[in-house]
């Protein structure tokens, strides 16, 4: 069997002496897209890749190799679980989070400067407007003044989210640094050995974990707490502490989101539009909704936000947790517990498949975030562990499919609303367990493959390329 190597598709267009920029206008597309192609995020159409073959001047097979050398390896086990919840601006973690990583150590490492200028490159320097990443850097290095330089025509780069920082004193360059945002708020610093943190968790899969949970009387939280260490729940607080105050904060926020398409900030309307003959489940849509919205535009807004797995699906999680802790006075202590719980079945989504639009659509961001919260519910309503996976089987499964098209690039339209639609989703999904459960024929682990195997065949255009479906829609 056959796959297309992404380095194929790298080393021809410098063969041919093209930029991304110069292909992309070839095929008609944008260069982003190029870039994910060459990362190994997604592939190109048949289309593209006749076209590709015309432009190279090469043949189809020139791009393909064995399946079984370019097979990413089998996960042996599970991070920890501050890899999946980072804290940090929005909207995008390899856009504003990573840049805003980056500026703080880097304030950190050279105290002795009063002034910065930083350099965006390749993606950052491309996308970078629409998704604030000028303004997260200038409210990170603040109260120093930053000039932030858009360079999108240099190619020489390291990878294509790349930026350069300098550090001056009183006019004066006192220090320089190349840094690279990864991805998932990860960062690199050029000519330093990237430290890769360790895996903490030996089991990889749902059907292992709730083994050694039956076999020890063990919920799984407490399983987390097993394999953490013991800042754990230092951590947890603080991510609750996050998400609370984005959830309140965009209660109370009005006005247009920034990046052009004049989207008005609707989570204050919706928290403040009661009917007086309202009934109770209209006001619990109504509240769920309020609170995903609230998040969300604090997300798109580039405020700071809890990756919940990711920065475009933030307002899922809380927004569940949040209502529950409301209506039915759930403790500080139970919200953390369910929130480990959401965690570990967020981990097996991230280690088995993807949390990443970009590599298997909105259902790795949405629906993992929907299986989360609803493994949350799960615990905070004391329902076993055969319960909480299938509720959050249910919802990835109803996820399946789900195409990543934001338009413009913004993480608005239909990202917001896909938040609340999901959180509402996730209530739904865990009442649906609780009768249904012994009737269940799909496990987690499988539904996890099958959205693995689901992004892979979805066609690169409807993953965060910005080349089809909602993305193509202009204002």
């Amino acid at each position: 069997m056959k796959k297309i190597e992404p380095q194929k598709i790298k080393s021809l267009r410098i063969r041919q002496g093209l930029s991304q920029q110069k292909l992309a206008r070839l095929l008609g597309i944008s260069d982003r897209a190029i870039s994910k192609w060459e990362l190994g995020y997604s592939q190109p159409s048949a289309d593209h890749l006749v076209a590709l073959a015309q432009i190279f001047g090469a043949n189809m097979e020139d791009f393909l190799s064995d399946v079984d050398t370019v097979k990413k390896e089998e996960a042996k086990g599970m991070k920890s679980l501050v890899e999946l919840f980072k804290i940090g601006r929005g909207p995008s973690s390899s856009h504003t989070m990573g840049p805003e990583r980056a500026c703080k150590v880097f304030m950190e490492q050279h105290p002795e400067a009063d002034e910065f200028q930083v350099i965006l490159y390749g993606s950052l320097a491309k996308t970078g407007k629409g998704h604030g990443t000028d303004q997260v850097i200038e409210k990170t290095l603040a109260p120093f003044p930053c000039e932030v330089v858009f360079d999108a025509m240099e190619t020489n780069i390291p990878h294509p989210n790349t930026m350069d920082m300098i550090g001056l004193k009183k006019g004066v360059e006192t220090a320089r640094a190349r840094v690279m945002s990864v991805g998932g708020g990860s960062i690199s610093f050029e000519n330093e050995s990237v430290i890769e943190s360790p895996e903490i968790y030996p089991e990889h899969t749902f059907s292992d974990i709730a083994a050694y949970c039956k076999k020890h009387s063990l919920r799984l939280w407490e399983y987390a707490a097993e394999r953490e260490n013991s800042d754990l729940w230092e951590y947890m607080d603080r991510v609750w502490s996050v998400m609370k105050r984005s959830v309140l904060c965009g209660l109370e926020d009005e006005g247009i989101l920034p990046g052009g398409l004049s989207v008005k900030k609707k989570a204050k309307a919706l928290f403040g539009s009661q009917h007086v003959d309202e009934s109770a489940e209209t006001r619990e849509n109504r509240m769920v909704c309020a609170f995903a919205f609230a998040v969300s535009e604090q997300n798109a807004s580039g405020e700071q936000i809890v990756t919940a797995p990711t920065c475009g699906a933030a307002g899922v999680l809380p927004a569940v947790l949040y209502y529950q802790q409301q209506k039915n006075k759930y403790s500080d202590r139970q919200i953390l517990q369910a929130l480990v719980t959401a965690g570990i079945v967020g981990n097996l989504i991230k280690t088995n498949a993807s949390i990443s639009g970009a590599e298997c659509g909105c259902q790795a961001e949405i629906g993992s975030a929907c299986a989360m919260a609803a493994a949350a519910l799960g615990e905070l309503f004391s329902l076993d562990i055969d319960k909480i996976e299938y509720a959050s089987e249910i919802a990835i499964e109803h996820h399946l499919g789900l195409t990543c098209d934001p338009i413009c690039g913004l993480v608005q339209i239909p990202c917001i609303e896909r938040n609340a639609v999901a959180a509402m989703r996730a209530i739904n999904a865990v009442s649906l367990a609780s009768f249904l459960w012994d009737s269940r024929k799909i496990s987690l682990d499988k539904v996890i493959k099958t959205m693995k195997e689901t992004g892979r065949d979805i066609s690169a255009s409807y993953k965060e390329t910005s080349e089809a479906g909602l993305a193509k829609i202009v204002f």
